[in-house]
């Protein structure tokens, strides 16, 4: 008998690197597979979802304005919970560190239903950095009966956890299987990724630097340091840099602020997942305080400067292809023009081995679910 696989999902991100997962489990004869999504990034998730051609089975469509961590975290265990009675699934399948996948592995825990976590064991070693997903990536750990680790540092994690070592698995990171299946639609339909045409007409002579800005952490002063950096940096008549402005008022108001007006900074909305792919492959380096990016951008050969205190991802840092700034102005402005002005410390980060996958992950991942 096909087992049943409900895979959870709310945010950009997780769609992302779930719908290779769920392009494969489709595929299987040895499963019907079932998607809920919740909704926690609206616009943003269903961009993915289109692309991707993933027809949701359950919306439940929990944001609202203002909400709190508690309130959305309260909607979602009691959504999830509901959708898990109608469906009763054989796996619960959850992808990093949000509150979607920390609630829908305590659902599903609830219920004595197993629980698989791809992008499993990272860990930054401090709770409040990155706010709240460290907690949240630990509570999953605790629930987890199948933990797909990206890397040998993530497994690593978890054993010094004392997870049973037979359930811990190491099988790359989907997100690179995602890159690998947008860019290849981008070379088959270019218009897809087209949108970006106008900035990089504008800015042909320019090295480009993509920006990427958003995490809880950095609200406020850090915020404000980083739209600092940036305005320092745009003082060089030898660069441009994108920003795909991230939706919340806490990024928008102080990048508006600081940013606009300046000839070679586009603030511009958030880009789908093809025309972001294809920000990666324009840009000279990545400047973000994002976890993905990380993992992303060195698949294309692009170094990463992090703009937090510490990452998740320490695997980036041990091989080279990013490097943690934080959020102090002084040190992303010399950090980066040190890539720009220095052709060997770029080369180096350039191609310095991605760590991160090889683009089979989903289909190692399905083959552990059935086995399982």
């Amino acid at each position: 008998m096909a087992r049943k696989i409900l895979t959870v999902f709310g945010t950009r991100p997780e769609a992302i690197k779930l719908f290779p997962l769920v392009h494969t489990l489709e595929g299987d004869a040895r499963f019907v597979s079932r998607v809920c999504v919740t909704g926690q990034h609206r616009g943003m998730l269903d961009q993915v979802l289109q692309i991707a051609g993933v027809a949701p089975d359950h919306d439940l469509d929990v944001m609202q304005p203002d909400q709190s961590l508690d309130a959305l975290t309260a909607r979602l265990l009691t959504g999830i919970g509901q959708v898990l009675d109608a469906e009763r699934p054989d796996w619960v399948v959850v992808q990093g560190d949000t509150a979607t996948a920390m609630c829908g592995a305590l659902a599903a825990y609830y219920r004595k239903i197993r629980v698989a976590h791809v992008e499993a064991g990272l860990r930054s070693g401090h709770i409040y950095h990155p706010w709240p997903e460290e907690a949240n990536r630990k509570i999953i750990g605790t629930m987890a009966h199948l933990h797909c680790a990206p890397t040998d540092t993530a497994a690593d994690a978890l054993r010094g956890e004392n997870v049973d070592p037979a359930t811990i698995h190491v099988t790359g990171n989907t997100v690179i299987d995602a890159l690998h299946w947008v860019t290849a639609r981008i070379r088959e339909r270019p218009e897809i990724a087209g949108g970006l045409a106008q900035w990089e007409t504008r800015f042909a002579g320019r090295r480009i630097i993509g920006v990427t800005s958003h995490r809880r952490e950095n609200f406020g002063e850090g915020m404000q340091a980083i739209a600092g950096a940036i305005r320092r940096i745009a003082a060089r008549d030898d660069v441009a840099l994108i920003f795909p402005v991230h939706l919340n008022p806490h990024v928008r108001q102080v990048m508006q602020a600081e940013l606009a007006g300046l000839d070679n900074v586009a603030l511009i909305e958030p880009l789908d997942y093809p025309h972001f792919a294809r920000l990666l492959d324009i840009a000279t380096l990545m400047l973000t305080d994002s976890g993905g990016v990380q993992e992303e951008a060195p698949a294309l050969g692009k170094p990463v400067l992090v703009m937090r205190e510490t990452t998740e991802r320490p695997e980036g840092i041990a091989a080279g292809t990013a490097r943690l700034v934080g959020t102090d102005a002084a040190r992303i402005v010399a950090e980066t023009c040190r890539l720009l002005d220095d052709a060997d410390a770029y080369a180096a980060m350039a191609r310095a081995h991605n760590p991160f996958g090889d683009g089979t992950s989903a289909q190692r991942i399905v083959d552990l679910l059935a086995a399982g």
